[in-house]
C-alpha cells in the first residue's frame, strides 16, 4: 500500500540521514580510541603483576544478606492451565458442539481447590430466589455457591470488595457471608468516580482466578448467557490480578483515590511489556488491563487503552460480542458523544480492510437509541472497496413462565477476539464503562499451539462463529424495529 509522505517529512528523513552518518563516524573513530586505550590498560595490568610479590590469598567476602538483594520479578514457569468457561441460558441449544465448561461448576472446581484464601470482585449478590422474588428451580446452582461459600467463610480467609449497594438493593447474601466469617468491604463508586465497581473476578490461594462477564447472580448461572476463563496453576497471573483486587480493598477503606497509587499496586505486565508464560503448554503474551484510568497504578494498561491496542493489531479480523455498544457517554448528562472505539473501527475496515463483527444483545431493556449507531457502523459495507463491517443481534428465546423472571434471558457476553488476541472482560462497551467505572480484562496473544489443544483465541473464535451463525442471531438491517423485531424473535426462534 502506498503511503503518502510530505515534504516536510522529506525534509526530516534527509536531514536525519546525514546525521546518522555523521554519528556513525564519529562512534568508529571513538571506538577505536577506546581500543587502543583498553590495549595499553591491559599492557601496564600485567607488567604490573609481573613486577609486585604476591601474598596470601585475599580472603572470599561473605554474600550480602538477602534484604539487600534487589527485587526480581517472578520466572513464571508455572504450568498455567486456562480453560474457557460458560453460561448456556436453559432452552438455548445450538447445533455446533463448541459449548465449554458451565461457569457453575467452575466456581464449584475453585471453591473445591481454595486452601487458605479467596478474594472475589462483585458488582451485586443476588444469589436465591429470595433476592429475586422468584420461585425459579433453576435458582439452585446461585443457592449451593451461596451456601458453599458460607461453609468455606469459617475455614479460610473470604474477602469480597462489592460496589457499595443501594437503598433499595438487597444486602441478605452479603450479610450471610460476612455472619459467617467472610469479610466484606463497600466500595463507593458514586463518591469516587460517579461509577458502579462492575467488575467479576475471583482469585482463588493466589494461584488460580476466573474473570469475565458473570455477576454474583443465581441468573448469570443459568438464565443468562455468560462467558469467561478460568486460569489454573498461575502465581504468575494470579499475583498481578490479586493487585486490581488490593486496589479496591484498599478503596473500601480509605474511600480514597491515591495519587500516585504506592508502588506496591504497581505491575510490570501491560500492553507493551507482557507477561511471558507458558499457557496449556503454548508459549504465550498475557497481561490484565483495568479501568478507569484513575484506579490503574504505575504499569498498568487501562481497559481503553487495551481494546484499542488489540484492535490495531488485527490484521484479518475483528469479532465483538458485547451486551451494549454505544458511542457516547450512556449514564452522563448532559448527553456526550464518545467515539473512540468506534473511530478505531471505522479506521480498522478502512485503512487495513479488517472484516469487523459485531454481535451485540437485543431484549426488552435494550435502549433505542443504540440501534442507529449501529446502523451506521453496519452501513461502512461495500464488496467493491472492500469495506466490510456487519452488525447482527443476539436474542435469548423466553417461554412465558422465563420471561417472568426479571433482567434475565440476555447474551451478556463481554469480549473481542481477533486473528492475534483474546480479550475477555467485564465491561459493556460505551464511554461510562471506559471513564468512570471499574472493569478488567484479560488478554492472551499465543503462538501457533504446541499441544493438541486448540488456543484459547481459536476457541473464542469458534463461539462467536457458533453464536453468530445460530438461529438466534439476526442480521441488523436498516427498517429494523427493536422492539418489534426483538418480541417477535422471543416468541419465534424457541420453536428451533
Amino acid at each position: 500500500m502506498k503511503t503518502d509522505i510530505t515534504y516536510d517529512q522529506l525534509v526530516d528523513m534527509e536531514w536525519q540521514r546525514q546525521e546518522s552518518t555523521r554519528k556513525a563516524r564519529l562512534y568508529s573513530r571513538c571506538a577505536m580510541a577506546l581500543l587502543t586505550l583498553a590495549a595499553s590498560l591491559l599492557f601496564v595490568t600485567a607488567l604490573f603483576n609481573l613486577l609486585t610479590p604476591r601474598g596470601p590469598a585475599p580472603r572470599p567476602h561473605p554474600a550480602p544478606s538477602s534484604s539487600l538483594r534487589l527485587p526480581q520479578f517472578e520466572s513464571c514457569s508455572d504450568p498455567c492451565k486456562i480453560v474457557l468457561v460458560e453460561s448456556i441460558p436453559e432452552g438455548l441449544e445450538f447445533n455446533s458442539s463448541s459449548t465449554h465448561l458451565s461457569i457453575f461448576q467452575a466456581w464449584m472446581t475453585l471453591m473445591g481447590e481454595a486452601r487458605s484464601s479467596l478474594d472475589i470482585a462483585s458488582f451485586y449478590w443476588t444469589l436465591t430466589n429470595k433476592d429475586t422474588g422468584t420461585q425459579e428451580p433453576s435458582a439452585n446452582q446461585g443457592e449451593t455457591i451461596l451456601k458453599t461459600l458460607s461453609e468455606l467463610s469459617g475455614k479460610l480467609s473470604v474477602r469480597i470488595a462489592v460496589n457499595t449497594p443501594q437503598e433499595t438493593q438487597l444486602k441478605g447474601d452479603l450479610r450471610w457471608l460476612n455472619e459467617s466469617g467472610a469479610d466484606i468491604r463497600t466500595v463507593n463508586m458514586r463518591e469516587l468516580t460517579s461509577g458502579v465497581l462492575h467488575t467479576k473476578f475471583w482469585v482463588v490461594d493466589k494461584k488460580h482466578i476466573y474473570i469475565g462477564s458473570a455477576n454474583m447472580d443465581w441468573r448469570s448461572l443459568t438464565q443468562v448467557k455468560e462467558l469467561g476463563a478460568v486460569v489454573y496453576n498461575c502465581s504468575c497471573l494470579a499475583s498481578d490480578l490479586g493487585k486490581i483486587f488490593e486496589a479496591y480493598w484498599f478503596l473500601g477503606e480509605s474511600q480514597s483515590i491515591p495519587a500516585p497509587w504506592p508502588a506496591s499496586f504497581s505491575t510490570a505486565y501491560n500492553k507493551d511489556t507482557p507477561l511471558q508464560l507458558p499457557l496449556n503448554d503454548t508459549p504465550s503474551s498475557v497481561y490484565l488491563s483495568s479501568s478507569p484510568p484513575s484506579f490503574c497504578a504505575s504499569g498498568r494498561t487501562t481497559d481503553l487503552q487495551s481494546i484499542l491496542s488489540v484492535m490495531d493489531d488485527a490484521q484479518s479480523f475483528i469479532y465483538i460480542a458485547v451486551m451494549n455498544y454505544l458511542p457516547t457517554m450512556e449514564f452522563s448528562h448532559p448527553k456526550r458523544y464518545w467515539a473512540d472505539i468506534d473511530t478505531q473501527l471505522r479506521r480498522a475496515a478502512y485503512e487495513r480492510r479488517v472484516k469487523v463483527r459485531l454481535l451485540i444483545s437485543c431484549w426488552p431493556s435494550t435502549q433505542p437509541v443504540m440501534i442507529p449507531f449501529l446502523k451506521s457502523l453496519a452501513s461502512v459495507q461495500d464488496a467493491k472497496s472492500k469495506l466490510d463491517i456487519q452488525v447482527r443481534l443476539f436474542v435469548v428465546p423466553s417461554t412465558p413462565s422465563q420471561e417472568k423472571i426479571p433482567y434475565a434471558r440476555v447474551n451478556h457476553n463481554k469480549y473481542m477476539v481477533t486473528d492475534k488476541v483474546a480479550y475477555i472482560g467485564t465491561s459493556n462497551w460505551s464511554g461510562d464503562y471506559f471513564v468512570s467505572t471499574a472493569g478488567s480484562a484479560l488478554v492472551v496473544n499465543q503462538t501457533v499451539s504446541q499441544s493438541a489443544e486448540p488456543t484459547v483465541q481459536s476457541q473464542l473464535q469458534a463461539v462467536f462463529e457458533r453464536d453468530w451463525s445460530s438461529a438466534y442471531s439476526t442480521p441488523l438491517t436498516q427498517d429494523f424495529q427493536v422492539k418489534e423485531i426483538c418480541k417477535m424473535h422471543r416468541s419465534s426462534t424457541f420453536s428451533v
